[in-house]
């Protein structure tokens, strides 16, 4: 009796576990499913805002231009101005298909292109635009074309520039207009007052046989590094300064670890506008004679606003803390001092007569 009991009590509390579990299973399988997990917003386009406001499908002809930098900066903007008004004035014939950040790939590999017609434009760093022809070396020279004012006395006086110009002929491209980006100095994680204090910092230079070359005869550290790797270096410690402009450096964020700026002035940022000329010349001539007059026009506009917004990029970088300041004059004349041998030996490459005379011309 007590065993039938034990065995009766045995098969009901199997049975009414066994419910239980069925009943957590049911529970399980009635709950609401998981939410889906929300996608990552897909990548913000930087080029949004600036999408022709026309259809180009409808064009005759195309001019596809590149650059390497972001149209934040007034002298990389001015690609899209033209683009429009060269439309508006061709009525709709030409389109300038214009694909600044590296879309096209980095400058050397877009020179190349450029001379086999395979892209018809850019708007060519001045540092990079050197290995083109030399001639066009001269504008990075230090205390040569070092203010906003001698550049455009440079610009618009024919005998100085029809020479700057035409030095590319001989790779079959066209010097129709340069755009500026604004004056270089030092951005320094220490501060730099002083030509010894900067003797102290390794800056980045550009990849430029001319920049090496001064900052050599300047007595400075420097390493030679492509722009893409600027970032990390800084970070890393690699390096602990950078060769460039106020705009460049705040629009860049290059200011978000190197705190410092020292005004040194000693060159204009450009950007030349260089046109494979084969390609040029098969345009009709109304066209080529709008697109010559908007570039001219718009490249003007843009070296004007290109002054405005340094200013107020040095305004905004103070704001938030970065601190400007001016090498002390004499180490500055020091740095011209210096420059002398660079000098003759570039004078020897772009020309003795025409670097004398373009000295002489824009000291008055």
């Amino acid at each position: 009796m007590k065993k039938t009991v034990m065995m009766a009590i045995l098969i009901l509390a199997l049975v009414l576990g066994g419910l239980a579990g069925c009943g957590k299973d049911r529970d399980k399988n009635t709950q609401e499913p998981p939410a889906p997990e929300t996608a990552a917003p897909a990548p913000k386009d930087p080029l949004a805002g600036w999408q022709p406001q026309f259809d180009p499908s409808t064009a005759e002809y195309t001019y596809l231009l590149s650059n390497l930098s972001h149209p934040a900066i007034e002298g990389v903007a001015v690609g899209y101005h033209i683009r429009d008004k060269v439309w508006e004035r061709s009525g709709g014939r030409l389109y300038v298909d214009y694909r600044p950040l590296s879309q096209l790939g980095q400058e050397k590999g877009v020179l190349s292109k450029l001379k086999l017609g395979a892209v018809q434009g850019v708007l060519c760093s001045s540092v990079a635009a050197a290995n083109i022809a030399d001639t066009l070396g001269i504008v990075n020279l230090p205390f040569v074309i070092d203010t906003a004012d001698k550049l455009e006395q440079f610009r618009n006086d024919p005998e100085l520039f029809d020479e700057f110009s035409n030095s590319a002929l001989r790779q079959g491209l066209l010097v129709v207009d340069i755009s500026s980006y604004g004056s270089y100095g030092w951005a320094t994680k220490t501060p730099v007052r002083t030509l010894a204090e900067a003797r102290k910092v390794n800056f980045r230079i550009a990849e430029a046989p001319v920049n090496a070359d001064f900052y050599r005869a300047w007595g400075m550290k420097f390493t030679v590094m492509p722009w893409g790797d600027v970032p990390q270096a800084l970070q890393t410690g690699v390096i602990d300064g950078l060769d460039h402009t106020p705009t460049v450096c705040n629009i860049s964020r290059k200011f978000e670890v190197a705190r410092y700026f020292t005004r040194v002035d000693y060159a204009q940022g450009l950007f030349i506008h260089l046109m494979n000329k084969a390609w040029f010349e098969r345009l009709p001539e109304d066209l080529r004679q709008i697109l010559i007059d908007v570039i001219e026009e718009e490249s003007a506009a843009a070296r004007r606003r290109a002054r405005e917004q340094q200013q107020e990029q040095i305004a905004a970088a103070e704001a938030d803390g970065v601190q400007f300041m001016q090498l002390a004059p004499e180490d500055r004349a020091e740095l011209i001092r210096l420059s002398e041998p660079v000098y003759k030996t570039w004078g020897a490459k772009i020309g003795p007569e025409y670097l004398a005379k373009v000295r002489q011309r824009l000291s008055r």
